[in-house]
């Protein structure tokens, strides 16, 4: 089914940004998913996320590749740049593209099945690269676009809507994260926008890739008794491990007062990640103990949302290969290529 364009009117009293935007200029086409998807909250956050950080819809680049995930693209700055991938395929996309131009937001749109299994490979090197995008997997656990077999997130006896348990292990995409070394890790629900959206703003802000796991309900295949990512079972079993706030660079700062249990993150560009820990010394900088703390809370049956895990200290695709700051694009090809004689030089052949 075609996207349906939404009416261009708007209220003449929503608020606008520094750019003269409302948040309706973040959206995109009207969805055509199934009534209730958690994909279409997701939807609603990250529009809320880039009109708040004010960002010019043309400066964003969005990616997909292929399941319900990949139309969400199509639901939000409808300005903004888009390719849509083969399945599994965006991360070698986006990895390419962000080479070739840094001067983009890019914000990569994924499912469970698109990147757990046949495109895992292709993450685990986008991770490992550290490509700077904010990589949001919608996660529900089934295939829904092929009438809900079971992906690589369904948990150990999570039931089909037929009552048919899942015994194959399921691939966490938190665990995966901290064991490949990637250095912002997060984890939502697509029912708790409240969460959401300082997660998304941090993401954006993030000196590499920000991979965001969003539980996001299949209300056609997986909403059951028996489902471990249905609505019902998620806000039963929802532990946040953290509460973030999410603090833009501002001009001047006038008085910093600490606040008890608050780990501030101050990240690149100088705006300010505030990490209010829930648990007992739990601490998003500290790779072992979050690997630690996941695995005491899958043990239980618990699903743990917030920010886990962040490292602004590692370097991104372009400072490891010591990149020009001006984007490889804008740069003329007798630059990029100047030639045999020139090359030989340098000791090149």
């Amino acid at each position: 089914m075609p996207s349906i364009e939404r009416p261009p009117i708007q209220h003449p009293g929503l608020r606008r940004n520094s750019l003269g935007l409302t948040i309706h200029d973040y959206e995109g086409s009207m969805s055509t998913l199934c009534a209730g998807c958690g994909h279409d909250s997701v939807t609603a956050a990250i529009v809320h996320a880039l009109w708040e950080m004010e960002t010019p819809p043309h400066r964003i680049a969005k990616l997909s590749g292929i399941g319900c995930s990949a139309k969400t693209t199509a639901y939000f700055a409808r300005g903004a740049h888009g390719f849509n991938t083969a399945h599994g395929r965006m991360a070698p996309i986006a990895t390419g593209a962000a080479a070739a131009n840094r001067d983009l937001l890019y914000i990569g749109i994924s499912g469970d099945g698109d990147s757990l299994s046949i495109g895992l490979g292709h993450l685990a090197h986008l991770i490992r690269r550290n490509v700077r995008m904010v990589y949001i997997i919608e996660n529900n656990g089934v295939y829904g676009l092929t009438k809900g077999q079971f992906s690589p997130s369904a948990d150990v006896g999570s039931t089909t809507k037929r009552g048919d348990p899942n015994q194959v292990p399921p691939i966490d995409p938190m665990s995966l994260g901290l064991s490949l070394g990637a250095t912002f890790l997060a984890r939502g629900f697509s029912g708790d926008k409240r969460q959401l959206v300082p997660i998304i703003k941090a993401a954006a802000a993030h000196r590499g890739l920000a991979l965001i796991d969003v539980i996001s309900p299949c209300v056609t295949f997986n909403d059951h008794e028996g489902s471990t990512k249905s609505y019902l079972f998620t806000r039963n079993h929802d532990t946040t491990a953290t509460e973030s706030d999410f603090v833009p660079p501002a001009p001047e700062i006038v008085a910093s007062i600490p606040v008890a249990g608050v780990v501030s993150v101050t990240m690149h560009d100088g705006s300010v990640l505030r990490v209010r820990s829930v648990p007992d010394d739990y601490d998003p900088k500290d790779r072992e103990a979050v690997a630690e703390h996941l695995r005491r809370a899958h043990a239980a049956g618990d699903v743990v949302t917030g920010l886990l895990y962040i490292d602004e200290s590692s370097a991104d695709l372009h400072e490891m290969h010591d990149t020009t700051d001006q984007p490889l694009r804008d740069i003329p090809f007798s630059q990029l290529c100047p030639g045999s004689a020139v090359l030989a030089g340098f000791g090149v052949r």
